[in-house]
């Protein structure tokens, strides 16, 4: 079925976006003369009762939740084919996934619409609404009158009332942003904390352009940022606590803490590195590494145990998610595997996804220099100078060894040696390599070897990029 012109006296311009069970446009109301955003349920699933009644909810809690901090729900219908749809405010101003394109956002600006967020889901919480799936794209902006933004929080697909919370028994929710309890429902009920943990994950991302880890392993956001003072990073890691016992105890205490904290980095003045440019850290490349995000969907895993079964054959053949990037690795390097993507953000380039994978013995200690971990790691990009980036890495716990040149028929670029990192005696190879055929393909390579030998050239003979 073609899509309408019009519903109602709503005329249909542009869409929006689209999710899994409907479709957002942009339309206008030429009764009162203002643009709304109108949600309509996809054509495939509105036979499914369930699907349906999921649907209409989401209307029903964002019109309870009645806050200006809430995108708010205008008027309820159905098409002639008995579709549901539901008028929204219009957010003129994008998402905060659209603010993070071009990497971190400078630290008092990031504090504050973090501060933000946080009072539209305490709003959610005052109503008895606990949102499962906070993250930069369910939150919106609009101008404000007079000037300035104002953050509407979106998407309330996942939501559930506090009061039926507690018989969850689906995972739901985005990894990176997904609190350890949403990864196991149904054993002490879903509350507020969980989106305590979405809105920590959410500062993370706001401070260091990058999606944090899975719980428990995040990586310090000092690591991806330095200079980032110890006060910041206290509040955002207690509201990353695995354990929900230790976070926040509400959204609006953690509102405060944030904007206590922007004011006095507003006091402090910009910091250097930071947008415009970026930030930098010694470790760059293994935060990228252990920050790759994974597919959306609800109990999409970020690693994949790979297990003895290759034991048998000298190199082994992983490629990411996409199917765009394969390389061979020895097979002891090859325990586990993250495939879903990286962050080039963390390197100081722009975008916030691109293929991207890591493969280890043990990705848990990808970081810790002093284990006997060996790995790569391979992020593709087509935007920005990636040499130059990789030029500017430097490992201070590591011994400089030499720099060389590396050239094959699809790729070539310097490789930068590291030696004597930690007390393991691991070498670090931070490379860059560009498409010998002259097309717009960069990729970061970073292999850690332990051990003794020497695969990098393997490894980098071995690798392919598909369009």
């Amino acid at each position: 079925m073609s899509s309408p012109d019009r519903i109602g006296r709503y005329r249909l311009e542009r869409p929006l976006g689209s999710g899994a069970f409907g479709v957002v446009w942009l339309a206008h109301d030429d009764t009162l003369e203002a643009p709304v955003a109108v949600k309509v349920m996809a054509e495939n699933w509105a036979y499914r009762l369930d699907l349906r009644e999921r649907f209409l909810a989401e209307a029903r809690l964002l019109r309870r939740a009645s806050s200006n901090r809430v995108v708010q729900v205008f008027d309820i219908g159905e098409l002639p084919d008995d579709r549901p749809y539901f008028v929204m405010e219009y957010a003129d101003g994008g998402t905060l996934a659209d603010r993070l394109a071009d990497g971190p956002l400078p630290l008092p600006e990031a504090l504050r619409l973090a501060a933000e967020a946080a009072l539209g889901v305490a709003a959610l919480h005052e109503a008895g609404i606990v949102h499962r799936d906070i993250k930069p794209s369910n939150v919106l902006v609009r101008a404000a009158p007079g000037g300035g933004d104002r953050l509407l929080v979106a998407d309330l697909g996942l939501a559930k009332s506090l009061a039926h919370a507690s018989g969850l028994t689906l995972v739901a929710g985005s990894a990176g942003y997904m609190s350890p309890e949403q990864a196991e429902p149904g054993v002490d009920g879903i509350d507020e904390r969980a989106d305590i943990y979405g809105l920590g994950a959410l500062s993370y991302h706001l401070i260091t352009g990058t999606v944090p880890g899975s719980p428990g392993k995040v990586v310090r956001p000092d690591r991806l940022c330095p200079e980032l003072p110890d006060g910041v990073q206290r509040a955002v890691m207690r509201a990353l606590e695995p354990d929900r016992e230790r976070r926040w105890p509400s959204a609006s205490q953690f509102a405060a803490v944030l904007e206590g904290l922007a004011q006095q980095a507003e006091q402090a003045g910009p910091r250097p590195g930071v947008r415009p440019g970026r930030r930098r850290t010694r470790r760059v490349a293994v935060a990228a590494g252990i920050a790759l995000t994974v597919a959306a969907g609800a109990g999409a895993g970020i690693t994949v145990t790979l297990g003895d079964r290759h034991a048998s054959a000298s190199m082994v053949g992983v490629g990411d998610t996409t199917g765009r990037i394969a390389v061979e690795v020895p097979a002891q390097w090859s325990g586990q595997l993250r495939g879903a993507g990286w962050a080039p953000g963390a390197l100081g380039l722009s975008g916030t996804h691109e293929p991207g994978l890591v493969v280890a013995s043990d990705l848990a200690r990808w970081e810790d220099l002093d284990a006997k971990v060996s790995g790569v790691f391979v992020g593709l990009s087509e935007h920005g100078d990636v040499a130059a980036k990789v030029r500017a890495i430097g490992h201070s716990d590591c011994e400089y060894g030499k720099t060389r040149d590396f050239s094959d028929p699809s790729w070539h670029g310097q490789v930068r040696r590291w030696v004597a990192c930690g007390s393991g005696g691991t070498s670090i190879e931070e490379i860059a390599l560009a498409s010998t055929g002259g097309g717009a393909s960069q990729l970061y390579v970073e292999v850690r070897q332990t051990g003794g030998g020497d695969a990098t050239d393997r490894v980098l003979d071995s690798l392919k990029v598909t369009k």
